[in-house]
């Protein structure tokens, strides 16, 4: 079992010179052997994008956390407690209906989620998954709050960059959360509904065609998509 101080000091050396978050997401799949983990910036407002992904597997869950408003991380990040969901072929349908299907189908069957915290400041989330299910032992339980330690660290250490701009770590998942706001705004002039709905008919879009939401995003954006409420597909 490695301590949080292993893990930072792992992804601070890594050559590669990536990503962070991304780094300790990938350092934690290969050491817990999981099928994918994830770390995601989250506030009151909701999930605000994808701070760091093991691969595509988890992009495309954290993504769909984003799009749907449900999930794991989100739930873990409201009740500031983890959140362990051991068989989701069992109670996800009920528990999160959208995010579960699609989890199932992605062949994942059992979600660690971990709220992100320094002090009284919560941060995120990180969403460990597996696709065996049943209970993490004592020892997964924790390794994975060990890493869930380091992620704050790794965020704490992204935030206190010198200067007023945000670290590029930092930056990304900011710009993807202004694009959306940008479009639903667009959205609900041009559909005539308020900002909650138009926010709902980008997700439903995005969830309904399979595609990210950012880029349908964009696409309301360049005028090359229209949506209007009850319409699933393009005009």
């Amino acid at each position: 079992m490695r301590t949080t101080a292993q893990i930072l000091d792992a992804i601070y050396t890594d050559g590669s010179g990536g990503n962070l978050p991304a780094l300790l997401c990938v350092d934690c799949t290969t050491v817990l052997d999981l099928s994918a983990t994830g770390m995601a910036l989250i506030n009151d407002d909701g999930h605000q994008g994808v701070l760091g992904a093991s691969g595509p597997l988890a992009t495309r869950l954290e993504d769909l956390q984003f799009e749907l408003g449900e999930g794991p991380g989100l739930d873990a990040f409201r009740a500031n407690s983890p959140i362990l969901e051991p068989d989701l072929s069992v109670n996800a349908m009920t528990r999160w209906p959208g995010f579960g299907s699609s989890a199932l189908s992605e062949g994942v069957r059992a979600v660690l989620a971990l709220p992100l915290q320094a002090g009284a400041t919560p941060m995120g989330a990180l969403c460990l998954y597996r696709s065996t299910p049943g209970r993490w032992d004592d020892d997964g339980t924790a390794s994975a709050l060990a890493y869930a330690d380091a992620a704050v660290a790794v965020l704490l250490r992204l935030q206190a960059q010198p200067g007023p701009a945000l670290h590029p770590d930092l930056a990304a998942p900011v710009a993807y959360r202004a694009v959306v706001h940008q479009a639903t705004g667009f959205l609900a002039v041009q559909a005539s509904v308020g900002l909650a709905e138009a926010l709902l008919l980008l997700r439903a879009h995005a969830y309904a065609s399979e595609r990210p939401l950012l880029q349908v995003a964009r696409e309301v954006l360049a005028g090359t998509l229209r949506i209007q409420p009850g319409e699933g597909e393009d005009d």
